[in-house]
């Protein structure tokens, strides 16, 4: 069997191991220390915001970022359905309601239109939602300025889920300050990884404070261990902290090798029938996280579950596109407004491996196998 290829394994760059030396030399290894200071700092600047929090995951940043928006028990908070658990558990943690918005064929990311013609009902009736947690999908941002303005219009918090889009931009600029505040993801599978941590990010300093507070468990500034109110073990170490900063340091070159590799696909496979790839509007710079493509079965020759078992056959890992929210049984009884499009991305959808250490051969052995189920239905 020949060697397996993953879908997004960690890369490292070869500067981590020094800076978890550091950590180790110092005895900095709690959730506090040099490297947490450093990483938040450098990572403000990345993504061109004022503030950052260094915490234990994506979904942590998001459910910080919930709270610091008052969402609370009863409230109903817009969401993408097309998009990863992660994205609507935390409005699960602060009792309040998913209203899963469907996509666009454009970026695949939540429908604009749909947005502001559900927010504009709502203004009628007197009842707008509390927050709109905004997906930036598979590397590619959302279509952030008409969503921006209708959340505006209607007085609705902005916040932005970057989790997989670190190192995109929207019209030139990077998400995460669009919004009130916005999270990022430092899973194992991102171009950037800690192994597991997350960064909540904002313009908004108090924000940060308070967010920071409620990290680290709540505890009021005494000599003994006092708590006013609830808060949660969110921090990351400042191990992990390191080994962010190593890979901070290479983003732009892991983006550039991951869109090199969606280029190779789309030359290799895109000439086949049935195959479309993830679009990049004119307003996007799609990182190519992962290479996503549809595949309609009766042009091409198969479908989709065809081509991920054929895959898997050669020891090549690839996955299905997100399954949408509302069609997820923990969400059964939550309103949903369209979805037949997340639905039909779901059902024809595909990733294809996009590690940024891929190498020529690797996708080779991909790409061999995509064409000779094509070759084969047309015998």
């Amino acid at each position: 069997m020949s060697e397996r290829i993953y879908l997004s394994p960690p890369h490292m760059s070869g500067q981590e191991l020094a800076l978890v030396q550091e950590a180790f030399d110092s005895n900095w290894l709690a959730p506090v220390g040099p490297h947490v200071d450093a990483f938040e700092e450098e990572f403000a600047a990345t993504v061109g915001v004022r503030r950052a929090l260094a915490v234990s995951s994506g979904t942590a940043a998001l459910h910080l970022a919930l709270i610091c928006a008052d969402v609370g028990p009863g409230d109903d908070v817009i969401v993408s359905t097309l998009t990863f658990a992660g994205s609507v558990f935390p409005i699960s943690y602060v009792g309040a309601h998913p209203i899963f918005i469907d996509s666009d064929f454009e970026s695949w990311n939540m429908d604009p239109r749909i947005l502001d013609d559900e927010l504009a009902r709502r203004a009628r009736l007197g009842s707008v939602p509390k927050a709109v947690v905004l997906v930036h999908l598979y590397g590619q941002c959302a279509d952030i300025a008409p969503i921006k303005a209708s959340c505006e219009r209607y007085g609705v918090t902005l916040i932005e889920d970057a989790a997989e889009a670190l190192g995109a931009r929207y019209r030139g600029s990077p998400p995460g300050g669009f919004g009130q505040s916005a999270l990022f993801s430092f899973n194992g599978n991102k171009i950037v990884t800690t192994t597991g941590g997350g960064m909540l990010v904002s313009n908004d300093s108090i924000l940060i404070d308070r967010a920071r507070k409620l990290s680290t468990q709540a505890r009021e500034p005494a000599v003994h261990y006092e708590h006013a109110f609830v808060g949660y073990n969110y921090r990351m170490s400042n191990v992990l902290a390191g080994v962010g900063r190593g890979q901070l340091r290479v983003l732009q070159d892991r983006v550039a090798a991951r869109r090199r590799i969606f280029e190779y696909y789309a030359e290799s496979l895109g000439g086949l029938p049935g195959i479309e790839f993830m679009p990049e509007p004119s307003w996007s710079y799609h990182t190519r996280w992962l290479t996503t493509l549809t595949l309609d079965p009766v042009a091409f020759g198969c479908d989709r579950e065809t081509m991920r078992l054929a895959l898997e056959a050669e020891n090549i890992e690839s996955r299905p596109i997100w399954k949408p929210m509302h069609m997820q049984p923990v969400f059964a009884g939550e309103r949903s407004i369209g979805g037949g499009r997340a639905e039909h991305l779901y059902e024809y959808g595909l990733c294809l491996p996009s590690g940024s250490s891929m190498t020529g051969q690797d996708l080779e052995r991909v790409v061999a196998v995509i064409r000779s189920l094509h070759e084969e239905a047309q015998r």
